[in-house]
């Protein structure tokens, strides 16, 4: 066995797993639909281990994302559409092309510009300039609309934060997050109102505007929407184990007891 195995060498495998000859017939069976849910857990496992700081096990599931990508390369190189060295090239001309800051001369090994006599570099400039190019990029794949590109798939509060940073680009945007509060203020009533009428339809309606009022907060707030909920869920996990731990330290279940005194065990988890 190697020292220490390379990409090429994962490239390899990858071969051999979906040789018709002697390969694994689960990974020969799979198409790129197939591959997408792992991917999607694959990611998310990536942010949790970052977000959980373990940083121990993180180059792990870096691996295991990594493996997603020799995944549909080789797909590619099957089909003939493209190859791991064609994904590499794009993705290196498309990064050079959107750092001219970097790479003035459009050149991944060009002249270097040095710090221009230490002057430092405006970070909003950059960031006007990135999304300049991103939109020339949109434009020349036939994305006219502001919106046009924003993938369909993507989690529900993640894209309703793009589309919302996409529309501010324009200045379709609260100037403050005051405004943006007082908007969900007025979406918690007009729930309040749909569900009095009784209307299933209308308060699922009403749900997702206060939703995507809650995301605009997370966006005015520089927050990911995603990784507050998930921070959410982790301490809700948390507090509702320790009131399961503290009635099971009496031989009871949730069930067993008064709302109230879950209530009083839930703040007492609060420490």
């Amino acid at each position: 066995m190697k020292e220490s195995y390379t990409i090429e060498d994962l490239q390899y495998l990858m071969s051999r797993l979906r040789s018709p000859d002697g390969g694994c017939p689960w990974d020969l069976k799979q198409t790129y639909a197939s591959v997408v849910p792992s991917t999607i857990e694959e990611a998310y496992e990536v942010a949790e281990a970052i977000e959980r700081e373990d940083f121990e096990h993180l180059h792990e599931e870096l691996g295991d994302l990594l493996f997603q990508v020799i995944f549909y390369a080789q797909l590619g190189r099957e089909d003939g559409r493209f190859d791991f060295s064609r994904i590499v090239d794009t993705l290196v001309r498309k990064l050079v092309r959107r750092h001219p800051h970097v790479f003035p001369s459009g050149d991944l090994h060009g002249e270097f510009p040095g710090e221009e006599g230490n002057r430092p570099i405006d970070e909003q400039q950059i960031k006007a300039k990135w999304e300049a190019i991103k939109a020339e990029e949109r434009l020349a794949k036939g994305e006219k609309g502001t919106l046009d590109g924003v993938v369909v798939g993507l989690p529900a509060l993640t894209r309703a934060a793009k589309l919302q940073k996409r529309a501010s680009q324009v200045g379709f945007d609260w100037p403050e997050i005051d405004g943006v509060l007082a908007k969900v203020e007025e979406e918690i009533h007009e729930l309040r109102e749909a569900i009095a009428s009784g209307s299933r339809d209308h308060a699922r309606e009403e749900l997702g505007d206060l939703l995507f009022s809650c995301v605009n907060v997370a966006r005015h707030l520089k927050e990911d929407p995603e990784a507050a909920l998930r921070q959410c869920n982790r301490k809700f996990e948390q507090r509702f184990g320790a009131v399961e731990a503290a009635l099971k330290a009496r031989d009871q279940q949730p069930s067993d007891v008064t709302l109230e005194e879950l209530d009083r065990l839930w703040e007492q988890s609060k420490g």
